[in-house]
C-alpha cells in the first residue's frame, strides 16, 4: 500500500523568502533613509519627493540586478558540481559507491545496511543521490536567479512606496518624524512576518530589522543636517 505524504516545511520557503525580506527591507531602510536626509538638510518637498523616486527606481533595478547576478553564480556552481558529479559516476561507478556508502556509515548506519542503501539508491538515481548525499543539493535549495531577481524587485518598489507615500501625505514640517516613525513601525511588522513565516522567533526578528533600520536612517539624517548646516 502506498501511503501518500506531504508536509510543509519551513525550508521550501528560503529561496523567495530571503529575497522578499531583503527587498522590502531594503526598500523601506534605504529610501527612508534617503527622504530623511535630504528633509534634514532643508530641501522642499518636491526635491524629496523626487530624490526617493529616483531611489525607488535605482535600488529595484539594483536588487534585480545583483540577485540575478549572485544567484546566477550559484547556480552555475551547482551545475558544474552535478557536470562533474556526472562525469565521475561513468568513469568510475564503484568508486562512486565507495563514496556514498562512507557517506552512510558516517551518519550512523552500520557498514553492511550502508552498502545495500547506497546499491538501492544509486540503482534508483545515482546523480541525485551523489548530489544530495555528498554534494547537498537538492531542489529545496536550488538557485532560482529569475525568480530572486523578481521578487527582490518587486519587494523593494513596495518597501520604497511606504516611505514616499509618507512624505507625500505628511505636512512638510512633519516629515522627518513621520517618515522616521511610520518606517520603523512598517520594519517591525516586515520583521516579526517575516520570522513568523519563516518560523523563528518573532521577537527577535522584529527587533534586528527594526535596530539596523533606526541605526542607518539615523546616520543619513545626521549627514543630512550636517550638510544642510554647512550649506
Amino acid at each position: 500500500m502506498h501511503i501518500s505524504h506531504f508536509e510543509r516545511h519551513y525550508a521550501t520557503r528560503i529561496g523567495w523568502l530571503r529575497a522578499a525580506v531583503l527587498g522590502a527591507n531594503d526598500g523601506i531602510v534605504s529610501t527612508a533613509s534617503l527622504v530623511l536626509g535630504i528633509a534634514a538638510a532643508n530641501a522642499d518637498s518636491g526635491q524629496i519627493l523626487l530624490t526617493g523616486v529616483a531611489g525607488l527606481v535605482a535600488g529595484a533595478m539594483s536588487m534585480a540586478a545583483g540577485e540575478y547576478v549572485s544567484v546566477s553564480s550559484q547556480s552555475d556552481t551547482e551545475a558544474a558540481d552535478i557536470s562533474r558529479e556526472r562525469k565521475e559516476l561513468a568513469n568510475d561507478w564503484q568508486l562512486e559507491r565507495s563514496e556514498l556508502k562512507a557517506i552512510y556509515v558516517e551518519r550512523g548506519l552500520e557498514a553492511k545496511l550502508a552498502e545495500q542503501v547506497a546499491d538501492q539508491l544509486m540503482a534508483h538515481d545515482a546523480l541525485a543521490a551523489h548530489a544530495r548525499d555528498e554534494l547537498g543539493l537538492s531542489g529545496i535549495h536550488q538557485a532560482r536567479p529569475i525568480q530572486a531577481a523578481f521578487v527582490s524587485a518587486t519587494t523593494f518598489a513596495a518597501g520604497a512606496a511606504l516611505p514616499l507615500a509618507l512624505t507625500w501625505y505628511s505636512p512638510p514640517e512633519m516629515t522627518v518624524s513621520v517618515v522616521a516613525a511610520g518606517s520603523l513601525l512598517s520594519l517591525t511588522l516586515l520583521g516579526g512576518l517575516a520570522a513568523r513565516t519563516g518560523g523563528a522567533r518573532v521577537i527577535i526578528g522584529a527587533g534586528r530589522v527594526t535596530l539596523w533600520g533606526a541605526v542607518a536612517m539615523a546616520a543619513t539624517a545626521a549627514v543630512g543636517k550636517l550638510f544642510g548646516v554647512i550649506v
